[in-house]
């Protein structure tokens, strides 16, 4: 079986150009100067890897930050999977690089293993363990993908590790569900985060994670910070911070952009949309 490490050494690997999806880039609807994303866990079963195609081949960036659980190591540590949807991913973003992207990729928890090349470029792209965006309106946001302010992950690992497996459980019981509800001619509806908002120890947890990590981009002189980590896009002012969440791949659909004109913008991509290159905006803000 292989091991984590030699999936992340296909990112620099075997790859070849696709001129005909360049061709696709440079006609693309709407350029973004920055695109920031996160948790796509790739090397799962949930991972929307089609969607992210679609939406990265509509959306073309001068920035493109991979904000953390980019590869899933927890999971393909316990069982290969690695379909060619998540190898087109891959050469996606070796592309975009290539083509004068700047691909910045911060390291989350499930791709703990990448921490270790810190430093160093797979194909272009950028592994460090922080980074300071600045907008062209001047807002200095910090990018990190949050897992060191997770209480379980810090002091309870294995906790994390048998939510991690419930989750999982979870996310196969809404595919299944959702297969249903797509012949039935219903609408996608994401169990998980019906659950979560329905546990009040689930929401209190977020709460306190949002107001810990826009704390801490406050102390550190920032004006906001963009994150990952918890799977909830949100967008909103904690005392006088900005914070970001880009949410996930694997149920939201979700990016925060920058405009190049400044402006933030939370953005969903809508599966009813994938062949039309559209997506709905869920948030917006004017910097």
């Amino acid at each position: 079986m292989r091991t984590t490490f030699e999936a992340l050494g296909a990112w620099g690997h075997g790859f070849a150009p696709d001129d005909a999806d360049d061709r696709d880039d440079a006609a693309a609807e709407r350029r973004y100067r920055a695109i920031f994303i996160s948790d796509l866990h790739l090397g799962t079963p949930g991972c929307q890897a089609v969607a992210l195609l679609a939406f990265l081949k509509a959306h073309p960036s001068d920035y493109l930050y991979l904000i953390g659980d980019i590869v899933d190591g927890w999971q393909l540590r316990r069982r290969w999977y690695w379909p060619q949807s998540h190898n087109d991913v891959v050469q996606k973003l070796l592309r975009r690089a290539r083509r004068g992207c700047r691909i910045i990729y911060v390291p989350g928890n499930h791709d703990e293993f990448a921490r270790g090349f810190l430093g160093h470029r797979f194909g272009g792209i950028e592994v460090i363990e922080d980074a300071v965006h600045t907008t062209t309106a001047g807002l200095r946001l910090w990018v990190i993908h949050g897992d060191y302010f997770d209480g379980v992950i810090q002091c309870a690992k294995w906790l994390a590790y048998l939510g991690d497996n419930l989750y999982e459980f979870t996310l196969k019981l809404n595919r299944h569900l959702n297969t249903l509800r797509a012949r039935l001619g219903l609408p996608y509806w994401s169990l998980s985060a019906y659950l979560k908002h329905k546990v009040k120890k689930a929401l209190s947890y977020v709460t306190d994670f949002e107001v810990a990590v826009a704390s801490e981009a406050r102390r550190r002189g920032h004006q906001g910070v963009v994150c990952g980590h918890i799977h909830r896009a949100e967008m909103r002012d904690i005392d006088g911070t900005l914070y970001c969440n880009d949410g996930d791949w694997v149920e939201s659909r979700t990016a925060l952009v920058e405009h190049f004109d400044g402006r933030l913008e939370l953005v969903h991509w809508e599966p009813s949309h994938e062949a039309q290159g559209h997506e709905s905006i869920t948030r917006e803000l004017a910097t």
